[in-house]
Formats: structure tokens, C-alpha cells, sequence
């Protein structure tokens, strides 16, 4: 008789939910959970695998960053990886660690990124789908990493720089799985003075502000 009680009551529980007009429980829907906006960046921990030798490098806890925009109601993360496109917000956010992420919007959105803004940064972003992603982090527009394609979209639409540029050089690379990283994309030929930003420079700009921290 237990057994059937086990099985029995949350059966019932669900018919009487249905029949009051109340869901189920399902899966987050971020999109009505974030007040989200054009122009805002999200970050995240990816699970690719150079994700524990950017986090080593930069000392950050996150690898991975996107753009987000809105298209016909819909939320989506404009991200450079291979190729660079766009991502529905939900799928991107659970393909990170631990389906964990933050939301930061610049301080001054509702001034800087009027209409005519973001049409210009939605058409600099258009111009880099499809491009490979770039695996050894050159300052081009031939390939192009995560932080790379934030950085210079809004700096192209808007003159903002967000983060500061630094040297391949400045990070640290004294751990082993940095520099197993570094020899496979390099070998012997690391351009140690190549400008480069990365997710957590322009996570701790100060003319951010965060929105949502999923923790």
C-alpha cells in the first residue's frame, strides 16, 4: 500500500494542478526571468577546451561572452565561435558551466545606445557572421574570438572602449595547461606583442554595471 501511495498522490498532485489551470514546474525561460536589452553582454564559463587555460591566463572565472540582441520578440547572443552567429539566449546560457552566467549593461544605455545605435551595432555584428573563429587571438577582422567581437563592435558604433587592450605578453602563462595551449596554437612563434582583450577586461570595466548574476 506505501508503494501505491508513492506512485498514486503525485499523480493526483498533477491532475488537480491541470485542472486549477496551474503548469507544471519546467526548465527556466530566461528570457521572461532577465529584463533584458539591446546591447546587453553576457558571460559565462564555457565548456570548450581552452576554456580552463583562458580562465589560468586571466585569472577570471569567466571564458565566454556574447552580445545580446532582440529579433522578432526573441532574445538571442551574437557570439564568435566557430563560425561567429547567433545563439537563442536559452540555448546559450545552458550550454555553459553549470548553466551559470552574468548579464552587464552599459551604465549609461538609455543615453548611448538610442535607436539609431543599435541598428549600426546590429550591422557591424552582420558583418562578421560567418567568420572562423580565431584560435590564436590576432588583433584582425579575418578571424575573431569572443571578447574581440564585443570589444570592437562597440567600439566601431559607439567610440566606447570597453576594457583596456594588453599584450599576449601580460598574462600569465607560467601554468603547464597554459603553455600546452600556447605551444599547440603557436609552436615556437608566440607574438607576445599582440594587442589582445579579454572576457574578464571587459567583465570589469568600469562603465558596466551588472544586471543579473545568476548565482
Amino acid at each position: 500500500m506505501k508503494n501505491i501511495g508513492k506512485y498514486l498522490f503525485p499523480g493526483v498532485a498533477l491532475w488537480l494542478l491541470l485542472q486549477l489551470g496551474v503548469p507544471p514546474q519546467k526548465a527556466h525561460d530566461w528570457e521572461d526571468l532577465i529584463a533584458l536589452k539591446n546591447g546587453d553582454l553576457i558571460f559565462q564559463t564555457s565548456l570548450s577546451g581552452q576554456s580552463k587555460a583562458v580562465q589560468l591566463a586571466t585569472h577570471s572565472t569567466y571564458s565566454h561572452c556574447g552580445i545580446v540582441f532582440q529579433e522578432n520578440g526573441k532574445f538571442y547572443v551574437f557570439e564568435a565561435v566557430q563560425p561567429v552567429k547567433r545563439t537563442p539566449l536559452n540555448r546559450w546560457i545552458a550550454r555553459g558551466h553549470g548553466g551559470k552566467f552574468v548579464v552587464k549593461r552599459l551604465k549609461n544605455a538609455d543615453q548611448v545606445l538610442t535607436p539609431a545605435v543599435l541598428k549600426n551595432m546590429k550591422e557591424i555584428a552582420g558583418q562578421f557572421a560567418g567568420k572562423p573563429y580565431d584560435l590564436t587571438f590576432e588583433w584582425s577582422d579575418d578571424r575573431i574570438y569572443c571578447s574581440e567581437l564585443i570589444w570592437k563592435v562597440y567600439q566601431r558604433a559607439t567610440g566606447i572602449e570597453l576594457g583596456e587592450l594588453a599584450k599576449l605578453s601580460s598574462f600569465d602563462l607560467t601554468h603547464k595547461s597554459v603553455q600546452k595551449k600556447m605551444q599547440e596554437r603557436y609552436g615556437d612563434q608566440i607574438p607576445w606583442n599582440e594587442p589582445v582583450i579579454s572576457p574578464v577586461a571587459i567583465f570589469d570595466s568600469d562603465l558596466l554595471v551588472t544586471i543579473k548574476n545568476s548565482d
